[in-house]
């Protein structure tokens, strides 16, 4: 399905890079978020997640986003989740609207498994996204997309004790559609490279670099944001065992 809609999109942006240059903007940014799982009951959990992204080291701002969501829980392995996001996105030199502001709602689903001691996740999510369009220092309507997320997330064990830090390697590729999407299909692709770190059988993060490569509504336009990453992950299971 992802490859369908990537060489659907693909037929509009080589159309549009026939008479323009490809140009591609390096940017430097910090992104850092508390990402949390609580699980209630057999099969019923909630999620909630906080993210903060900044220029360079914390110079300017990039965007805030909150993320809340209930989850249910198929097997141990596997849940399905869906929720509601609000993102405020940094507007560079507009003063009466210095952010634009997003809803978004969002289904996913997440599997957990392992081969030998790498574990591996792979997450699905479909976000219906609402975001508003500032110009010129002036509300211009609000935009529609629906984008669709594929995340591979491998861990390798290096040391054998379980808070001796791994290997964490990801990569998230996403794709939108839209009747206000017309030469960038393909949204974005990010790549985080780093290390996995537990403290606690509930608290864990991650940190290292991510390579966030994005188009940008024109079609000839990328922005490849190298990004100090630092991301924790709280996970308490509230269950009571015997």
């Amino acid at each position: 399905m992802l490859i369908i809609l990537l060489l659907t999109g693909g037929v509009n942006n080589i159309t549009k890079a026939q008479s323009v240059s490809k140009e591609v903007t390096d940017q430097y940014q910090t992104w850092v978020s508390i990402n949390s799982v609580v699980r209630i009951s057999g099969r019923w959990g909630a999620m909630a997640d906080v993210h903060l992204r900044s220029n360079h080291f914390f110079e300017s701002n990039s965007f805030f986003l909150l993320r809340v969501g209930g989850v249910y829980w198929l097997t141990d392995n596997t849940t399905l989740a869906a929720g509601y996001t609000s993102i405020e996105v940094a507007q560079a030199q507009q003063k009466r609207y210095p952010f634009s502001q997003g809803n978004w709602f969002y289904q996913q689903v997440q599997h957990s498994s392992k081969i030998g001691k790498v574990s591996l996740v792979s997450r699905l999510r479909n976000e219906l996204r609402w975001q508003q369009l500032i110009v010129k220092d002036s509300l211009d309507g609000v935009l529609f997309s629906n984008r669709i997320r594929l995340l591979v997330n491998c861990t390798i064990p290096v040391f054998h004790n379980y808070y001796f830090p791994a290997l964490n390697i990801a990569d998230e590729l996403m794709v939108q559609f839209g009747k206000d999407i017309v030469y960038n299909t393909f949204d974005q692709n990010r790549v985080f490279v780093g290390l996995k770190q537990n403290v606690s059988k509930t608290l864990s993060f991650d940190i290292g670099y991510m390579m966030v490569y994005q188009q940008r509504p024109s079609g000839y336009q990328y922005n490849r944001n190298h990004t100090f990453r630092w991301f924790f992950y709280y996970k308490p299971d509230l269950r009571k065992h015997n």
